[in-house]
């Protein structure tokens, strides 16, 4: 089969890799990269190995450069509050099983068209946990549907997966190739969607789990007492308290609300808010949380605005306080707990009751449980010190810039739009988001840092290295003139097993690894059919057979993010994606050779 010893050693340590991925030996980068580091040492031995330069190129690549990019872009989205903004309306309270699955897989689809899929499951696996526990759904009914219409939804553009990114990239540098262009792959990629969709509203629906999620077992038994207030000009003005979304919010009750010294306990979902309304709300600390990201609503202590330091700077703590704290047997207004501890009290948990003072009036006992807003520091300032027990940050609650998600919003739709017309390239477009999502502060410098996934950049460098291997060593050539000679010189013989072969390997290995491994053996397939024979019919057969990875949780990045959530087994991804995977596969060889002629 090969004529030399290079494909051989290649093929074992892909093989290696394979075995230590389905093992769980390590995670992916530390494979990849372990296999990239003993390659480059066997380099000297070799010139039919690729130099430890050419190894580590695919880390400086044009597509590794926009993903990361891309990941700064969502992080802009998420942290003025944009993203909630476009999914708060289409999410809704559906009334039954089947308009929540079209509620959430149309809009997720369409996100994940102009996004990267894995931020945007990133950004939406809170909101739809929310979202099930207030619509009485089992999470393990929404959280596979979450991720295949993200994972659909990507193979719609060329931006909306790395994996679709790379083999562009890849296909650019080969010879006579066109250059897709930011659509180009959606001639392809939106029947599958479609056609899945479909699927999932159909067959699917009834072939996934009524499981709740190991993340919803058990309450929190800490009962936070909160007040709100609707500030002037909220958008939850003259809705009522079902159409404001604060109707049985997951963990959370609505105790009573006053206005202008008139209480109203008890208040029904179809009670209208005004604005200057005083809400007050009983619940677990997430859920808290999350109230203090909606839009339209701000505590209703004025503390929290004489506080030092920006808002976008600030953190949340919770603290117990302890017997030695001075302000114990004091209220948090008479104890000046803001000029104290330059914190404001946000909410306050004592033994599972319901304290039905305004958060300036409860007096302090030893053992309560604070919900603060201060500086970064508090916490380890504080750990130290005898005033509190148990000080930890609250992770994930940094205030929303609402008032940032219009020119997050404009910053999307300015980046979608300058690809799209063709002026600059993806790169470019995403840097130049990327740059202004800082900029104008819809992002800060920190926050970027913390939004890029290292382990993706990880595995898309060291695949890219892996694949040069495969390329210079022959291997590529190897395999490609097996599948040759096992279906013929014909066309579309050869493009179902190239596609085939890159879904076996994205199931088992990782999508990104999967397409960039294969796509040289399905170039070097190509070129074998002869001279008029064009490589993109099988470069967009990679995109789609990397990406259409339903069967396993360890195939696709969005897969394995949505197991724990949804409290899922390894074989509930067979039942549902197993035959999804028939489907697609039937819709890419169908009408790929008719929009891209061999």
């Amino acid at each position: 089969m090969f004529d030399s010893w290079e494909p051989w050693v290649v093929l074992g340590v892909l093989l290696a890799v394979l075995v230590g991925l389905l093992r769980g030996f390590a995670g992916p980068e530390v494979l990849l990269l372990g296999a990239v580091t003993l390659l480059m040492g066997l380099s000297v031995l070799s010139d039919r190995l690729p130099d430890p330069g050419k190894m580590i190129a695919g880390f400086g690549s044009e597509g590794i450069v926009t993903v990361a990019a891309l990941f700064i872009v969502a992080a802009g989205l998420t942290q003025t509050g944009a993203t909630q903004r476009m999914t708060e309306p289409l999410l809704g309270r559906p009334k039954s099983y089947g308009g929540a699955l079209s509620r959430l897989t149309l809009p997720v689809a369409g996100l994940s068209a102009f996004l990267n899929n894995t931020p945007v499951v990133a950004m939406l696996l809170p909101v739809v946990k929310d979202w099930s526990a207030r619509s009485g759904i089992a999470p393990s009914k929404l959280f596979i549907p979450l991720s295949y219409a993200a994972v659909l939804g990507g193979t719609c553009t060329l931006i909306g997966t790395s994996t679709n990114l790379i083999v562009a990239d890849l296909l650019h540098d080969t010879p006579d190739a066109p250059r897709l262009g930011i659509f180009s792959i959606g001639a392809v990629g939106l029947p599958c969607l479609l056609v899945g969709l479909v699927y999932m509203f159909t067959v699917g629906r009834w072939l996934l789990p009524d499981r709740r999620s190991v993340l919803t077992d058990g309450q929190d038994v800490r009962q936070y007492s909160v007040e709100m207030q609707v500030t002037e000009g909220s958008p939850l003005a003259g809705k009522t308290i079902e159409q404001a979304g604060l109707r049985s919010l997951a963990g959370l009750y609505l105790l009573e609300i006053e206005r202008e010294g008139e209480l109203f306990p008890a208040v029904g979902p179809e009670h209208v808010l005004h604005e200057r309304d005083r809400l007050v709300f009983v619940g677990v600390v997430d859920s808290v949380v999350e109230l203090r990201s909606v839009r339209g609503l701000a505590p209703v202590t004025d503390q929290v605005f004489k506080l030092e330091g920006s808002t976008t700077r600030r953190a949340m703590v919770e603290a117990v306080v302890a017997p030695a704290c001075p302000l114990v047997g004091r209220s948090i207004r008479e104890g000046r707990f803001r000029t104290v501890y330059n914190a404001a009290v946000i909410a306050v948990a004592r033994d599972g009751q319901r304290l039905k003072q305004k958060i300036g009036d409860i007096v302090l006992r030893a053992g309560d449980t604070l919900l603060l807003e201060t500086q970064p520091g508090f916490a380890e300032r504080q750990r130290n010190r005898r005033d509190f027990f148990l000080v930890s940050a609250v992770q994930g609650a940094a205030p929303k810039r609402h008032g940032k998600a219009p020119v997050a919003l404009a910053v999307l739709a300015g980046m979608v739009a300058v690809v799209a017309l063709g002026w600059v390239s993806m790169l470019v477009a995403a840097l130049w988001a990327a740059g202004c999502m800082w900029l104008f502060k819809c992002v800060t410098g920190n926050e970027a840092r913390r939004s890029l996934d290292g382990q993706v950049l990880l595995v898309i460098g060291a695949a890219i290295g892996l694949g040069q291997a495969v390329l210079d060593s022959g291997l590529a050539h190897g395999v490609a003139t097996g599948i040759l000679g096992a279906v013929g010189d014909h066309p579309l013989i050869a493009l179902a097993a190239v596609y085939l072969l890159t879904n076996v390997f994205t199931e088992m290995v990782t999508n990104n690894a999967a397409a960039v491994l294969m796509f040289p053996i399905a170039q070097t397939t190509a070129q074998s059919l002869g001279d008029g024979v064009s490589a993109t019919p099988f470069a967009v057969a990679v995109m789609i057979a990397a990406s259409a990875s339903f069967s396993t949780p360890i195939g696709y990045q969005t897969n394995l993010m949505v197991y724990g959530p949804g409290g899922y087994r390894f074989t509930d991804y067979l039942k549902v994606g197993l035959p999804l995977n028939v489907i697609i596969f039937a819709v890419t060889l169908t009408v790929t050779p008719w929009v891209f002629p061999f």
